[in-house]
């Protein structure tokens, strides 16, 4: 690995989905720019290269969660290992292996508007040496990081949990020595991640059992996509079926989504015939028992169930579930405030995230502590009183990576319309017609409220009631509105 540079135009902060993405854009698009990745983990990957319980895989599709210039030949829903393979892939095709700087994590950066440059405090941990800490002055930071500590997943804390005799396992910080082979194993949770160690787990364990606080809305098919297949088989270009089919799966999910606004209990019925299908006759009814959430579909993330498997294995008996509140912990494992006791060796705490904002790093601006929560987004990627930074922060209801291409797309043209210009520095500023608007938080609860969000809203900037202070969180808009997004309409303020 090349010794990681003192001066830079552009730092990009993490080597995951969005970073490697991001220096491709990069690359491809200003191939003159000086720029470097950093990524505090042993090596590239993000969240493929953190979570390693059995089975993990996406929960997005591959031809809009793999990168817009990198065609997917593979099924739709994808393992880990096969997401770094084709990020391993990316990297080799791209030659970023040596702009990639491992063990770098960044503790502090310091604007200076004299200067017009970012001062980096990174701390370098080798594997096999004593840590030392670098300086590095760039231009610009492009936060890639993502939006939850790699370190430590959420655990919420439960009365009697140092009573339970047995072991608690985060999904986060699965055990490589963990051996569950004729254990009895508890799963917390009914998001995407319950939703994959629970069929990967049945059949390999004695018993286990999702508890769940409140059902999740899924939906079942097959890991399968007819139209590439098709494509595939014609003998149609990679780059082409890629594109084709992309294109196809962004207009089937808007029309899905705009479905479950417009005809809720309609898609709601679907959702939950398809549930009862892949329940078979004998264990239908669990449907409504199990798998009827009180909110409408996509108000949370909508979960896919890949061939039916997490159904499949209850109805073998292999699993079951359970929906009911955590009294506490016992000896013998989880009592519910129903008097129930689900018997336990090991409990799974599927329970989420922790937020981490932008990179959980000390911003100081000119001397003075950045309050990130004080201040008000642009296009959901930049902010007030923030120079010349750009955040990644992708889409819920869709692909992350839609969103970190066009922010790719975006990124490099403002960096040639700033050289063009002779501009050393952006900053989004409030104008006079904007001052007074309503603040909303930055992402509206009635559009999406997963746990991890409402937990740390507090934390996050404010969108305002109208553009260019929107975080939409809408592909759709996006795709259209970001290419021509106005460089010159007094929202960005350059120096």
């Amino acid at each position: 690995m090349n010794a990681l540079p003192e001066h830079l135009d552009v730092l990009i902060i993490g080597a995951g989905i969005s970073g490697v993405g991001a220096a491709c854009h990069l690359q491809q698009q200003c191939p003159d720019k000086r720029f470097a990745l950093v990524e505090a983990q042993a090596s590239f990957g993000g969240t493929w290269r953190t979570h390693n319980y059995p089975g993990v895989r996406s929960d997005s599709d591959l031809f809009t969660f793999g990168y817009r210039f990198k065609p997917w030949r593979g099924d739709p829903i994808a393992t880990g290992d096969q997401i770094l393979n084709y990020m391993n892939e990316v990297i080799d095709e791209h030659d970023l292996a040596g702009r990639i700087h491992y063990r770098h994590r960044v503790s502090s950066a310091r604007w200076s508007s004299a200067e017009a440059v970012w001062h980096v405090e990174i701390l370098h941990m080798p594997a096999d040496g004593n840590p030392v800490i670098r300086q590095v002055r760039c231009q610009f930071l492009w936060m890639c990081q993502g939006y939850y500590r790699h370190a430590e997943g959420y655990t919420p804390q439960w009365s009697g949990m140092e009573d339970f005799d047995g072991r608690i396992v985060h999904p986060q910080q699965w055990p490589k020595d963990l051996d569950l082979s004729g254990q009895r194993v508890v799963v917390i949770g009914s998001g995407a991640t319950a939703a994959t160690l629970v069929p990967s787990l049945a059949g390999n364990c004695a018993q286990v059992t999702m508890l769940q606080r409140s059902p999740t809305w899924f939906a079942t098919g097959r890991n399968a996509n007819e139209l590439a297949d098709t494509l595939r088989a014609l003998d149609v270009p990679h780059e082409w079926t890629h594109e084709i089919v992309r294109r196809k799966v962004l207009f089937d999910q808007s029309h899905i989504q705009r479905r479950c606004v417009q005809e809720p209990e309609t898609v709601a019925a679907e959702l939950l015939a398809g549930v009862r299908e892949a329940l078979g006759p004998e264990h239908a009814h669990l449907a409504d028992v199990h798998f009827k959430p009180a909110y409408r579909p996509w108000q949370q993330r909508l979960a896919f169930v890949p061939n039916g498997d997490l159904f499949k294995a209850i109805r073998a008996g292999q699993a079951s579930v359970e929906t009911g509140q955590i009294d506490r912990f016992v000896l013998e494992g989880i009592r519910l405030s129903n008097g129930k006791t689900l018997q336990a060796d090991v409990i799974v705490t599927a329970t989420g995230f922790n937020l981490n904002v932008l990179g959980d790093i000390d911003f100081q601006i000119d001397g003075k502590p950045l309050d990130f929560a004080g201040s008000v987004t642009w296009r959901g990627a930049m902010f007030t009183g923030l120079p010349n930074l750009l955040w990644v922060f992708g889409y819920f209801r869709a692909s992350w990576t839609l969103r970190a291409d066009l922010l790719g797309d975006f990124f490099c043209k403002l960096l040639k319309h700033m050289d063009k210009h002779d501009l050393r520095s952006v900053v989004p500023e409030l104008r006079s017609q904007d001052q007074g608007m309503t603040l909303n938080p930055w992402v509206r609860p009635d559009n999406f409220n997963p746990g991890y969000l409402a937990r740390s809203m507090h934390q996050l900037p404010k969108q305002g009631d109208r553009a260019p202070w929107l975080h939409l969180q809408d592909y759709s808009v996006d795709k259209d509105e970001f290419p021509v997004a106005a460089l010159d309409d007094g929202s960005l303020i350059f120096n």
